[in-house]
């Protein structure tokens, strides 16, 4: 009969191996104060729109981004701006952002709500933002084509470049000529 002979290492590694992974929520500006911030002293007004499969579809296609997006966080401003907000995956966690628009859907801005990984929140810097201002749907808007990458954050770098393009998307198909009513 063999017994089992405990050893240090082996019970470190499986402390290690059951020990929980917490990752704590980062939230850096609120949807309001977001759109303050993108679109100061302007009036918003909450234009949310349906996602038909055949938009989630051309939208998915053009970003490689596979989280479904949600067309009930979309405000208009009264000159013709857009105010979007939308998650990716960043390496595990999801990333809430919001992107500024242009009434001709050039971006002028991008805010980054909430943040979950414990890496890769450089994301959140001015200076890795404001790459993004100024592109359009006309733009490669890629990463390291016209958007920088982060040494330690490329997954949540190319998957908030990937999500912005979405959003050019998205205007560049539903927002830029929105539907009729009756």
């Amino acid at each position: 009969m063999h017994y089992w002979k405990s050893s240090p290492h082996l019970i470190a590694g499986l402390a290690i191996l059951t020990t929980p992974i917490f990752s704590q929520v980062k939230i850096y500006v609120s949807t309001e104060q977001a759109q303050q911030i993108l679109f100061p002293n302007k009036v918003l007004t909450k234009s949310s729109i349906i996602i038909t499969n055949d938009l989630q579809e051309k939208m998915r296609s053009a970003s490689s981004i596979r989280h479904p997006f949600q067309g009930d966080r979309i405000w208009k401003t009264a000159d013709g701006g857009w105010f979007v907000v939308d998650e990716v995956v960043g390496k595990h966690q999801i990333i809430t952002y919001a992107v500024a628009l242009s009434p001709k859907g050039g971006i002028l801005g991008i805010e980054i709500l909430e943040y979950v990984e414990s890496y890769g929140y450089e994301v959140a810097e001015a200076q890795w933002r404001k790459q993004f201002i100024g592109k359009t749907i006309s733009d490669p808007i890629k990463l390291n084509q016209d958007i920088q990458n982060i040494g330690g954050a490329t997954l949540s770098c190319k998957h908030l470049t990937d999500g912005v393009k979405r959003i050019t998307v998205l205007y560049d198909l539903a927002l830029k000529f929105p539907a009729k009513t009756k």
